[in-house]
């Protein structure tokens, strides 16, 4: 629970700091990759989110060997408060009563997903066949690269309504759930004998090369739509889809069983069904901007 709320805060930390990073710099594209990388590794500020995110990356490694993925995932998504609390204060970030709501159910998610932890009766696995785990990520990269290009080609509509971010959200988020499940797969190869074998064993599994290409396809997609959508929004919809993916497939893939208990087994999947329910209830588009007071409404004549 500890190394979970630390990764919390340092992974809310990280986005925030690196949002406040994007809106000083040049507009950014997943087109120009280099340039991207140029800009922001520049920035102070940006490197020390980056920094604090890496941290996060580290506390969730530890997370993954004490905790099953689901009960994990639904502990990573409160930190969607503190990211809400940090975009208000330095980012001047405001949500919706409809955004609010959201996310107080979210939070009720999380609490289902608590609730249904037992400690000592949830299984913990440490590996999964590597045909399985190719077979759920591989769709799934590409089905996060395809519903960005699509978002992206929307954007580009010259009277396209202001866009919320949810779908950026949705196709980073698609990408992180692997990276994560791919954190649960290296996490397994910590508990093994001698540092050197170790490696060995690892670099002969899939999960450094689906870090790899998340990694530099995440970090690409998610500045790009980080510069463009709030924080308080773009995150807690890509983490929510995170923690989904993470769960339901994870659990599925490790071999992670439910619990037993009537319960606590009605808990964890409402929990599950209440973050679906409310993601796909979220606006997709940003009100248009109210005119200045004074300003006359022009009307055709």
């Amino acid at each position: 629970m500890a190394a979970a709320l630390l990764a919390n805060t340092l992974y809310s930390v990280g986005f925030v700091l690196e949002k406040r990073a994007l809106t000083s710099l040049p507009e950014v594209s997943i087109r120009q990759p280099a340039r991207l990388l140029g800009l922001v590794l520049r920035s102070p500020l940006w490197i020390g989110g980056s920094l604090s995110l890496a941290a996060g990356f580290g506390a969730q490694l530890a997370v993954y060997r004490t905790l099953p993925i689901a009960a994990a995932q639904g502990i990573f998504v409160s930190g969607l408060v503190l990211l809400v609390l940090l975009s208000a204060r330095l980012l001047g970030e405001e949500t919706t009563g409809r955004e609010r709501y959201a996310l107080g159910a979210i939070l009720a998610a999380l609490l289902m997903v608590v609730l249904s932890l037992k400690e000592g009766s949830d299984q913990v696995s440490r590996d999964a066949p590597y045909q399985l785990i190719l077979l759920v990520c591989v769709p799934s990269l590409a089905a996060g690269v395809w519903l960005y290009g699509s978002a992206e080609r929307r954007t580009r509509h010259r009277h396209r309504m202001p866009t919320t971010g949810v779908e950026y959200g949705v196709a980073v988020g698609l990408l992180y759930g692997v990276s994560s499940l791919a954190i649960k797969g290296v996490s397994s190869y910590l508990t093994s004998n001698g540092l050197g074998s170790a490696v060995v064993e690892l670099l002969g599994s899939p999960y450094p090369y689906l870090l790899l290409f998340t990694g530099a396809f995440g970090l690409v997609m998610s500045q790009a739509a980080l510069q463009r959508c709030r924080a308080s929004l773009i995150v807690p919809v890509c983490t929510t889809v995170t923690c989904l993916y993470t769960a339901v497939l994870g659990t599925l893939s490790f071999g992670e069983s439910l619990p037993h208990d009537p319960l606590r087994l009605a808990l964890r999947l409402a929990g599950t069904v209440l973050a679906v329910a409310v993601l796909l209830s979220m606006p997709k588009h940003d009100p248009a901007p109210k005119p200045p007071i004074g300003a006359k409404e022009l009307t055709p004549p």
